[in-house]
């Protein structure tokens, strides 16, 4: 099924506000942004090209690097950033920061501090779907690091035997924080693990979103007819470091900038959707310019955001009492 004129500038509008957004993020990191953060540049074809098949009754879970996952779920530019830079505004009143981002109100159950965190609470969501008879999907995004936790292996499995219905999508990157993906493991594809579980898996160029969004679509709904879980593995490369002030020592400029320049998803889209007349060059420009100016609106809305006060230090944190046994 071809992309529709419309589906094609949505889909490069949200590949670029991600960008534009990670863009900002870097620039004020050391300043105005809280805590560590790990930027998603280069990886935005993955994100925009699932979640476009998503509504916001689906869940998705993500990881610490999960700005990108956020955004394309439907998230407001403005509350994620006052929530890196702290304020109370933010999606987490400002105690969560880059890592702890989460909208539940468009299915976002949350970025995750701990590596392989999202893979139980994506399966526990697909339970609650399949239990109360719905046809919403939960996606769990992962990187080729955390796929060696006992975590991705236990919910995959539970996941398999019960049929949930859930998308497993790897990111794989090629690193897993300073450790290449080929001295971690014995398979050259991830996807293969699906074997062992007995449920579909896929491998594909996680840097053409058109593909993306291709695949997750019949994944996602195979999904919905209650036909189980599928590993989705996107075969992309971390263009920044593993965090803001990473040194980088494990590899070499030339190297990211050698995959930059060939893997950039959204100048392989550009160039596609411009070669084959989808769009023009000027609607293209108002996409960026129109960017822009949401970006600024969201600093302003960031830096004239209130800190939390001290006095809730503690608020949102403990549940009350709950009494199991009545």
């Amino acid at each position: 099924m071809q992309l529709t004129k419309e589906e094609v500038l949505h889909l490069y509008y949200e590949m670029r506000k991600i960008r534009r957004f990670e863009e900002t993020v870097k620039k004020k990191s050391g300043t105005d942004i809280v805590g560590p953060t790990h930027l998603y540049i280069g990886q935005e074809a993955i994100a925009v090209g699932v979640c476009h098949h998503l509504t916001k009754q689906d869940y998705v879970t993500s990881t610490h690097r999960g700005h990108g996952h956020t955004l394309a779920k439907g998230a407001r530019i403005d509350r994620s950033l006052a929530e890196l830079y702290g304020r109370s505004t933010g999606y987490c009143k400002g105690k969560g920061g880059s890592m702890h981002l989460a909208d539940f109100s468009v299915g976002m159950l949350g970025a995750n501090g701990v590596v392989g965190g999202g893979f139980n609470i994506a399966t526990g969501a697909a339970l609650a779907i399949q239990q109360r008879g719905g046809k919403e999907v939960a996606v769990c995004f992962f990187g080729d690091g955390s796929s060696n936790r006992g975590t991705f292996h236990e919910a995959v499995n539970l996941a398999a035997s019960w049929k949930l219905p859930v998308v497993f999508v790897c990111e794989n990157n090629g690193w897993a924080s300073t450790t290449r993906f080929s001295e971690s493991s014995s398979i050259p594809q991830l996807s293969e693990r699906a074997k062992a579980y007995g449920i579909v898996g896929v491998t594909i160029d996680g840097n053409d979103v058109e593909l993306v969004q291709k695949t997750a679509k019949d994944l996602i709904e195979r999904a919905r007819r209650g036909e189980g879980p599928s590993i989705l593995e996107c075969v992309t490369y971390r263009i920044e470091g593993h965090f803001l002030a990473d040194p980088q020592l494990y590899r070499t400029k030339e190297e990211v900038q050698a995959q930059y320049e060939k893997n950039d998803p959204i100048k392989r889209f550009k160039e596609s959707i411009k070669k084959n007349n989808f769009v023009t060059e000027i609607e293209l420009e108002q996409i960026d310019a129109k960017l822009e100016i949401e970006l600024e609106e969201a600093v302003l809305f960031a830096e004239r955001s209130p800190y939390p006060k001290v006095e809730e230090a503690l608020e949102d944190i403990f549940v009350g009492e709950v009494t199991l046994y009545e």
